[in-house]
């Protein structure tokens, strides 16, 4: 019987075996929050330097240290006031003369004035009374006005709050002869504070008033914050403008403090991969796309802002599309792959099947 050759194209089949057992997932459409990020420092709202107009005088009491809350009117240091009192006295005293003077010198200038035209007296006569009364008048006037310059001078030597706040500094110290301006205390008006930050220009058209802002000062737990203004200028070195929010008031907040933050712009409807469907190769991005044949397409992705686990998808792939879910590290372009519909292994690594690994 002649020998039959088997010819090699009669070889039975090998059938193509899966690499990995993978999950998939699809694009979703995710409510994405646009976020402006910022830096800057915690600042008081506004700070007042209270000093004295008194020059001269002796410090003779301090009631106010840093930290303290005042309130408005409240009484912070206190001069000596012997000098000036003694002053005061004085012109008191003065005012008291001027005044009799006057009245002796109205009743005398009004007995001028009834003998007119009775020949007694001249018109010379009558008129120098008149003249001596109006001068009366006038020394009246000037000792009022020393007195009140010296009750001015008596207030002064009581150094008070102009309005409610936090005290950040002191100067004052018992016994120091104090001239006129000088600094006693620095003042947080309403122990307001705000966040100064420096934002790109760039971005400053998309912040406007009443924006919310998270803001987390250095070592610190996050605070909310409401955008009051933003400044009209832009540095022309940085090209930052500043903007200026409110702080609500924390004891963990203080003035000086370097802060990060984030203003809240809008949400926008947008796809979204899970950080872990994402390959990152060469410096690119990359999802591995299933297609019906069950084999892997490496797709280039353009990326953008990220929430949490999910990415934001701007170009390489539509809603429709199925790319693997995790494990794709161990995958390359063409490979077969076993598909498990199951979503919720996409969580666990993809592991490979048991004989199938090639």
């Amino acid at each position: 019987m002649p020998f039959k050759k088997e010819s090699v194209n009669d070889s039975p089949t090998v059938a193509a075996r899966p690499v990995l057992t993978v999950a998939v997932t699809s694009p979703q459409t995710t409510a994405l929050t646009v976020r402006v990020s910022a830096n800057g420092d915690i600042m008081a709202w506004q700070e007042a330097n209270i000093g004295t107009e008194a020059d001269g005088l002796r410090l003779i009491e301090v009631l106010a240290n840093v930290g303290d809350r005042v309130k408005r009117g409240q009484r912070l240091a206190t001069f000596a006031s012997d000098i000036i009192e003694a002053e005061l006295a004085q012109s008191r005293a003065m005012v008291a003369e001027a005044d009799v003077a006057l009245v002796e010198a109205a009743a005398n200038a009004q007995r001028a004035r009834s003998l007119q035209g009775s020949g007694a007296l001249s018109v010379q006569q009558i008129q120098q009374y008149e003249h001596a009364e109006r001068a009366a008048q006038a020394r009246l006037d000037a000792a009022k006005a020393v007195e009140k310059t010296q009750q001015s001078r008596l207030a002064q030597t009581r150094v008070l709050a102009p309005d409610d706040g936090v005290i950040s500094a002191r100067a004052a110290a018992v016994g120091a002869v104090v001239p006129a301006g000088q600094e006693l205390f620095r003042l947080i008006r309403q122990g307001r504070l705000e966040w100064r930050a420096e934002v790109a220009a760039s971005d400053l058209a998309k912040l406007k008033p009443g924006l919310l802002a998270e803001i987390t000062p250095t070592g610190g737990q996050p605070i909310l914050g409401r955008l009051r203004m933003v400044s009209p200028m832009v540095d022309v070195q940085t090209r930052n403008g500043v903007v200026y929010v409110d702080l609500p008031p924390d004891d963990r907040v203080l003035a000086g403090m370097f802060a990060r933050g984030e203003f809240e712009i809008e949400q926008v409807q947008t796809l979204t991969l899970p950080q872990s469907a994402i390959l990152l190769r060469d410096g690119f991005s990359y999802a591995l796309r299933v297609g019906p044949d069950s084999r892997v397409v490496q797709t280039k992705l353009v990326t953008g802002r990220r929430t949490g686990d999910r990415v934001e998808i701007l170009d390489g792939l539509d809603a429709s599309a199925r790319v693997v879910a995790a494990g794709g590290g161990f995958l390359g372009d063409g490979d077969l792959v076993r598909v498990v519909e199951n979503h919720a292994q996409s969580t666990s690594a993809a592991q490979p099947p048991q004989g199938d690994l090639l």
